[in-house]
């Protein structure tokens, strides 16, 4: 099997290689969701943030609001999954696997919040109804001991862990937190999965989003070495039953151990180009690109997010984002939304050396800069930065 064929199947199970896989609108949201499995939420708003950026990708007509109205609807939900993330409510009971570790002390975060201010708060929103941090903090200054802004903060996050209480909407950032009973649509399935159960949706929801995967794809941030255990049984029975194929490195003189597999649901399936090439300008916490590893395997593209690296060590910029032109990442854009001027900044453009920027790649970058602009508010595309490395048509 050739290379840009597994990407191409790759990209496909990841709703990167056609227009609208998942449909439009709040149902085209809400689908693209429940495929992914997942959505990270990230804070950093250099451009629009992360859980909207990764859905704009694949619904071209997304809305933010929309999240919150599928919160509201029942159909999404906050929790835990590598990171903070929306998640499909169908698959809520999965996240009851690590609400048994917060509430057994097995999970290392808010060990030492104190049981008293955990029922205090509880008691708190329970009367008033939801509640913000900054509203559960009003009256309560530094002189109050355990109502200062840390602990509350940090008291409300362990209820959430602990399921005790749910996101019931945001306010921009600002989440507004609510009993799990209040918010919890009647009739979802609460029961806490086993270890096997856990292992079994973990790899079913890779082997669905990804196509191809890899072992330590599936080990990412697992420390329960048990539930490690299982995901490999899973793979192993996997490849038993026919369900995934094993992919060698087919350069290599030594033994074929293989690097990776490849759901054979998509292996057989044609993956013919879109012609022209679509472009996309990903986010850094991608679904498609989240796990680095993968990425550098498959795609050949090595990627770090250097918003994390200090400034003078930074080669491609502090948000860079990838850019993914057919079924090959050819470059990285960094760019800045300044949103009181209405401007999309282009800081650099750092194009891989064996690719070549022609007329077409240079067209399709302009129009989805301009795409990306009005993603953020922004009704110029400030270029001064690079024009210098696109050719015009």
């Amino acid at each position: 099997m050739l290379t840009p064929h597994l990407r191409q199947l790759a990209l496909s199970a990841q709703g990167l290689s056609s227009p609208n896989p998942f449909g439009t609108g709040l149902a085209g949201t809400q689908a693209a969701i429940e495929h992914l499995g997942y959505v990270q939420i990230d804070t950093i708003a250099v451009i629009e943030r992360a859980h909207h950026h990764v859905l704009w990708t694949r619904v071209a007509d997304y809305s933010p609001q929309w999240l919150n109205q599928l919160v509201a609807s029942g159909q999404i939900f906050e929790y835990w999954f590598h990171a903070a993330a929306y998640l499909p409510m169908r698959d809520y009971r999965f996240a009851q696997h690590r609400m048994g570790l917060v509430r057994d002390g097995l999970w290392q975060a808010y060990r030492d919040v104190p049981t008293t201010l955990l029922q205090e708060i509880r008691q708190k929103i329970a009367l008033a109804g939801p509640l913000s941090t900054r509203a559960l903090n009003q009256g309560h200054g530094k002189s109050q001991g355990w109502w200062d802004w840390g602990p509350a903060k940090r008291a409300i996050e362990k209820l959430f862990l602990r399921g005790e209480v749910m996101v019931r909407e945001r306010q921009g950032m600002e989440k507004i937190y609510d009993l799990t009973e209040r918010v919890l649509p009647a009739g979802v399935d609460t029961r806490a999965p086993s270890r096997a159960e856990y292992a079994e949706y973990l790899f079913a929801l890779y082997l669905r989003n990804q196509a191809v995967i890899t072992l330590k794809q599936l080990n990412h941030l697992q420390a329960d070495r048990q539930i490690k255990a299982l995901l490999q049984e899973q793979l192993a029975a996997a490849v038993r039953d026919g369900r995934v194929q094993p992919l060698t490195d087919t350069h290599s003189t030594q033994q074929k151990t293989p690097w990776g597999y490849i759901n054979t649901e998509h292996y057989y399936q044609e993956s013919a180009s879109i012609t022209p090439p679509q472009l996309h300008l990903l986010s850094p916490f991608d679904n498609a690109i989240i796990h680095r590893e993968r990425l550098q395997q498959l795609f050949g593209f090595q990627y770090t997010l250097e918003c994390y690296v200090p400034a003078a060590k930074r080669q491609f910029g502090y948000f860079c984002l990838p850019i993914l032109y057919g079924h090959d990442f050819v470059g990285r854009l960094d760019c800045k939304a300044h949103r009181r001027e209405v401007r999309l900044e282009i800081l650099s453009l750092h194009l891989s050396a064996d690719f070549r920027a022609d007329a077409a790649f240079s067209q399709a970058l302009r129009a989805r800069l301009q795409d990306l602009a009005a993603f953020n508010q922004c009704q110029v595309v400030d270029e001064r930065a690079i024009t210098a490395q696109l050719p015009r048509n």
